[in-house]
């Protein structure tokens, strides 16, 4: 730390890694910068299952000036946690999947009793002085919970995936409990205007609450600054990813494959909300309107496994599969077979070949928070013959890159419209396209998204 800088503390559900080598996710590559230039500790779960769980030691990994510090969770914590209040309630409810949220009170119980621990084994480690900057959907009790241990310094927090309307959010028994909570936090992160707009309704709605000037909020004693914050990718860093020799190698390897045929690809977590069913029914429905495609396009879906405890994850990977198979069953030929399902994941320097050789990339999520995907294709891409991007309205990206080709993906009709454009589409409307949503992209980079809410949070009112 230098000079009056503050220490970066973050919290997030997984921690790492600092060096991007092809691996790290969107928020890994947001704050490794930020955590090497001030030096700081992230703190989190260390992906390991013990009986001690939240009372176990901790354990740290120093790197350079910041300090990677983690503790396990025992299995009941695993399974009333994650699996259960995270990914069984909040996950679904916040993507506006009211019809598969479950709820129970035991799994709530857990939720705040490691929300509790988490901030019990954290406080220890830092001090007023401090930046605390916590993360998603995991933590929403974190900070209230910091506060009652004593901590009195600026507290952020930002939700990677979206935030529902208060119609949605009330059917959670405890809504008022976790909104409340939130607003222990100092600033409260978006991606989006429209999930900043949720939140604020919610607590003037059912908190009886006020908007102030400046997008705070009040809520009784309470201020607390709602911000639209929209999270990006190292485009540089991808871009160069796009010419390593692994991504030339999966670059080679789409074209050799292709035979000439245009590549239509997809990239996402086998997850419900990624609308992976709805993409091939829009797929499908490109083959029975424009018959011209028939031999010379494939779609190849890379949908690699997630959450496969949950019962909801297993039905979707027998549906996409079953829905490939009758596609490939009614079209495919000797020589041909129109739809790949891959199951596997692949590094993000191979993805960035397989991007660069798409002619269309498919990012049509039923609701996203963001969506990197959308940014990091159009990252790697080759500016002098781009690929097009089709984009979900739903997804948070939309909202940054209006110039890729926005579809309603409950509609198979308007995405099949969208593909067969991208497929025709004339390289001078190609490159303008692509040159609108470049600057996009590598203007609101995740340096740049992180940066921008540190300034936000070092310039909020100590408590």
């Amino acid at each position: 730390m230098t000079g009056t800088q503050r220490r970066l503390v973050v919290v997030s559900n997984r921690v790492g890694p600092l060096n991007d080598e092809g691996k790290a996710g969107g928020l890994a590559v947001g704050l490794a910068d930020a955590l090497r230039k001030r030096g700081g500790l992230w703190f989190g779960w260390s992906g390991n299952v013990s009986d001690k769980g939240t009372f176990s030691e901790l354990s740290t990994e120093i790197a350079g000036t910041t300090a990677l510090t983690t503790i396990d969770l025992s299995e009941a914590e695993l399974e009333g946690f994650y699996f259960g209040y995270a990914n069984r309630s909040l996950w679904p409810l916040l993507h506006y999947r009211l019809d598969i949220a479950r709820f129970d009170r035991q799994s709530d119980r857990i939720y705040r009793s490691v929300n509790q621990r988490f901030a019990a084994r954290l406080f220890p480690q830092i001090d007023d002085n401090d930046l605390i900057w916590v993360h998603d959907y995991h933590f929403f009790y974190l900070g209230s919970e910091l506060r009652q241990c004593g901590f009195t310094g600026r507290l952020g927090f930002f939700l990677h995936i979206p935030f529902c309307p208060p119609e949605i959010l009330t059917a959670l028994p405890a809504s008022h409990d976790l909104v409340r909570s939130m607003l222990a936090y100092d600033v409260v992160g978006f991606q989006t205007e429209l999930d900043r707009r949720n939140f604020a309704s919610f607590c003037v709605q059912e908190l009886d609450g006020e908007e102030l000037p400046d997008h705070q909020i009040r809520v009784h004693d309470r201020v607390v600054r709602a911000i639209a914050c929209p999270i990006g990718v190292d485009a540089e860093g991808f871009a160069d990813f796009a010419l390593s020799p692994e991504a030339v190698e999966h670059e080679e390897m789409m074209r050799d494959i292709a035979h000439g045929r245009h590549q239509i690809v997809g990239v996402d977590r086998l997850d419900y909300s990624k609308g992976i069913i709805e993409r091939l029914r829009g797929f499908e429905q490109l083959l029975e309107d424009y018959p011209e495609n028939r031999g010379t396009s494939q779609f190849l879906q890379i949908a690699p496994l997630s959450r496969v405890e949950l019962d909801a994850y297993a039905e979707l990977r027998t549906e996409v599969e079953q829905i490939a198979g009758n596609i490939n069953g009614r079209f495919a030929t000797l020589d041909w077979t129109p739809v790949q399902i891959m199951t596997r994941g692949f590094t993000r320097k191979a993805l960035a070949g397989i991007y660069r050789a798409a002619r269309v990339c498919m990012v049509t999520p039923l609701r996203d928070g963001m969506n990197l995907v959308a940014k990091e294709f159009v990252a790697a891409q080759d500016e002098r013959d781009p690929g097009v991007l089709v984009l979900s309205r739903f997804a948070g990206a939309r909202e940054e890159l209006s110039e890729a080709l926005i579809v309603n993906p409950y509609s198979s009709e308007d995405v099949a419209r969208a593909i067969q454009r991208a497929l025709t589409m004339s390289l001078s409307e190609r490159r303008d396209r692509y040159d609108a949503l470049r600057h996009a992209v590598f203007t609101n980079t995740a340096g740049h998204w992180c940066a921008a809410f540190l300034r936000e949070l070092e310039g909020a009112p100590p408590q």
